[in-house]
């Protein structure tokens, strides 16, 4: 029989169906659980950074003996300096990630 351009399935024959001692295991597929962690963490930052930021755009209330341009100066300077922290916490924490992962593919070199 011409066997020539036909498939084996075609000629009635069934190909193993479990991996047997002959037959290699497929490599198991890397999961990338480093990266969506260091993504989520980036995106829980830049979060915390519009949102900090957006607090300091309210109109300043209960002022007490401050005037109103000294209050709003007042509340836009908190702001950026909370904001400023946030953005410093988030570079040290990415820093520190990034060595992690570094220490963690080192070790996993063959």
């Amino acid at each position: 029989m011409n066997t020539k351009g036909r498939h084996r399935r075609d000629l009635g024959e069934t190909l193993p169906s479990a991996p047997t001692q002959d037959m290699p295991k497929a490599p198991k597929k890397r999961r990338r659980w480093f990266m969506w962690a260091y993504v989520v963490i980036q995106m829980v930052f830049l979060l915390w950074v519009i949102g900090g930021a957006r607090t300091g755009a309210a109109a300043p209330h209960n002022c007490g003996m401050l005037t109103h341009h000294d209050c709003n100066a007042a509340q836009n300077l908190g702001t950026a300096i909370g904001v400023g922290v946030v953005i410093v916490l988030w570079a040290v924490v990415s820093i520190l990630l990034g060595v992690t992962f570094g220490m963690v593919r080192f070790t996993r070199r063959p």
